[in-house]
């Protein structure tokens, strides 16, 4: 990325990750469909009310198995294949750790934290089956994001997205066989969801293992190396934890949409998909500008990192303009691909819809966020984000427990776009800021 027209290189850089962006999102979007459809609106509700809990872990895994393929990256990147395949086994042995800890952490708390959150009592039960199995089979989510990670580092960016097609069909199949022909609810969603996440991230380990020899383990690789699982730990905890701050706001939110009943918990839940669908882009242009800004810092092209940030701002008001037309124009049918038409209160599918319709008014402050917060990660700053992190999160708290007082649901819809306002708008003085200390201590090594 440091020769070449940015607009060219951040496109074709985006584009493929927005489409693997897009079929990540199937998870969670193939079980709400399901079970909105073929079991009711309260099944819906109960597995949208643990979507803030389910991004929480699942971006916990994302985060922490991207910073140990950092390690597994850069010992590639130096040849030094004994060490790669070091890094490697000893990734493995801290992932199946923390597959156990948080399993059984958040496998014993999540009745507690439902109640928590004030989770309506007619879907709580069905909301517990679900997160519960989500949380005891979290070692498939991890393991498959952290072999994905592995591939990545290598120059392997197309076999992550082909095994992620052939768990969203999966995931497809076995929800459907799970809830029509063995009738087991929400609970038969979350089996189907483990299991194609686990056949995933086997067949990962095997195309890995096949494909690459040098990542063929030995007894003397599995040997513990305490030095190197505290170095993977260190890198990947910053990550786990940045996702679980944002999580973290949106169980808030949660928390005081619950307030509303299980038919606005329902109708919430299906805004919130509409809203991961369309803006899937953002993330992509914001990976894509990091890894541009991180070469060309390493190049010492700091007129180009300024002109690759100008052209993401670019692309990003171009993508929000798609996003905005798209939810203006098929919001409602979108609506209705979550709930059966005959069945379901026209009052649900117009609160998904007011949801919708809201937050796409926003669009540009939350693709500041992904722009300047993943972009200053890729200049090497952990601060900007954490602070940008915090602040979404404080914001979205507030909002949540302030406008709905004054304005009902319509400030539960204005929560999110409140915090993403107070994030979006302040990065990128952050960035600015950013770059003058990177300028100046260019000019001091001079």
């Amino acid at each position: 990325m440091t020769k070449g027209s940015p607009m060219a290189l951040l496109l074709s850089f985006s584009i493929p990750l927005f489409i693997g962006n897009l079929f990540q999102q199937l998870y969670s979007m193939v079980d709400t469909i399901v079970v909105g459809r073929f079991v009711g609106v309260d099944a819906l509700a109960a597995v949208g009310s643990t979507s803030g809990f389910s991004f929480m872990v699942v971006g916990f895994a994302q985060g922490l198995t991207a910073g140990f393929a950092v390690i597994v990256s850069q010992r590639y990147g130096a040849k030094d294949e004994e060490a790669m395949r070091k890094a490697y086994a000893m990734s493995i042995l801290c992932s199946a750790l923390f597959s156990v800890v948080i399993a059984l952490l958040f496998g014993l708390l999540s009745m507690p934290l439902l109640r928590l959150i004030n989770t309506p009592e007619n879907i709580i039960a069905d909301a517990n089956a679900y997160i519960s199995i989500i949380y005891f089979g979290i070692g498939t989510a991890i393991f498959y994001n952290l072999f994905s990670s592995i591939l990545r580092a290598v120059g392997d960016s197309r076999s992550p997205v082909i095994f992620l097609l052939i768990s969203s069909a999966l995931n497809v199949v076995l929800d459907l066989f799970f809830v029509i022909v063995i009738p087991l609810g929400c609970s038969g969603v979350a089996i189907a969801t483990i299991i194609a996440q686990g056949i995933s991230a086997v067949i990962s380990y095997i195309y890995i293992k096949r494909k690459f020899p040098v990542f063929r383990i030995g007894r003397e690789d599995w040997k513990l190396d305490k030095a190197l699982c505290l170095r993977l730990v260190r890198i990947g905890i910053p990550g786990a934890v940045q996702f679980s701050v944002c999580a973290l706001g949106v169980i808030i939110v949660q928390g005081a949409i619950n307030g509303f009943g299980s038919n606005t918990v329902a109708a919430y839940s299906v805004g919130g998909k509409i809203e991961n669908l369309v803006t899937q882009f953002f993330p992509a242009v914001g990976m894509g500008i990091s890894t541009f800004a991180g070469q060309n810092l390493g190049a010492g092209n700091l007129e180009r990192i300024r002109k690759g940030f100008r052209t993401s701002f670019v692309i990003m008001v171009a993508g929000a303009a798609v996003a905005f037309a798209v939810i203006r124009t098929f919001a409602v049918p979108f609506s209705y691909i979550f709930m059966d038409p005959g069945t379901t209160d026209p009052a649900i599918i117009e609160q998904a819809v007011i949801y919708a319709d809201t937050i796409s008014w926003f669009f540009i402050p939350l693709g500041l966020i992904f722009i300047f917060r993943t972009g200053s990660q890729g200049l090497g700053s952990g601060l900007i984000p954490m602070i940008s992190s915090i602040l979404e999160l404080g914001f979205r708290a507030i909002a949540a427990f302030t406008l709905p007082l004054a304005l009902g649901y319509m400030g539960i819809c204005l929560s999110s776009p409140a915090a993403w306002c107070a994030a979006g708008f302040a990065l990128p003085f952050c960035y600015l800021s950013l770059m003058r200390r990177i300028e100046r201590r260019s000019r001091i090594q001079l």
